[in-house]
């Protein structure tokens, strides 16, 4: 009975014309260079998301603005010591074909990290921290660029 039924389904779904949004085509973007070493990290991951390095000449060009990362104090010891802290990025990016912008934006993650008296611990903590932070603004950001271009390819160049 299940076998059916993954039959019938499989059939009404493959019959319909449904595409995945991500299809493996829409991801000719070429990614500019961040700068600064955070901007470094987060190329690097949009290049994964996106299936690669592409060149200038790629069909889409994104453009992204790291601000500086901002740290909070949350949690404060009776003896006034800090021992928990945020740490949050804003990224503002925009999405271009043929030199018109599809999608602009702005993204901001955060990621909670302990602070200890030990620096190299703190230091470390707050690196793993920095680090998801960016993977979650690459996530943010290529999920929308990832929308924009199969929106902006299925509606043809004259959008």
């Amino acid at each position: 009975m299940k076998k059916i039924l993954l039959i019938v389904i499989s059939l009404c779904i493959f019959g319909c014309g449904f595409t995945p949004m991500f299809s493996g085509t829409d991801t000719d973007i070429y990614v500019a260079p961040i700068s600064g070493i955070n901007g470094i990290d987060l190329r690097n991951v949009l290049w994964a998301k996106f299936g690669g390095q592409r060149e200038q000449n790629a069909k889409y060009t994104l453009t992204v603005m790291l601000n500086n990362p901002v740290t909070q104090y949350k949690a404060l010891e009776q003896t006034g010591d800090a021992s928990w802290q945020e740490v949050s990025l804003s990224a503002t990016y925009r999405l271009s074909v043929n030199g018109k912008d599809i999608a602009t934006g702005t993204e901001t993650a955060s990621e909670s990290y302990t602070f200890v008296r030990y620096l190299v611990a703190s230091n470390a903590s707050y690196n793993n921290a920095v680090q998801n932070t960016i993977r979650v603004l690459a996530e943010k950001i290529s999920a929308r660029a990832i929308a924009e271009t199969h929106k902006y390819s299925t509606a043809g160049s004259d959008k």
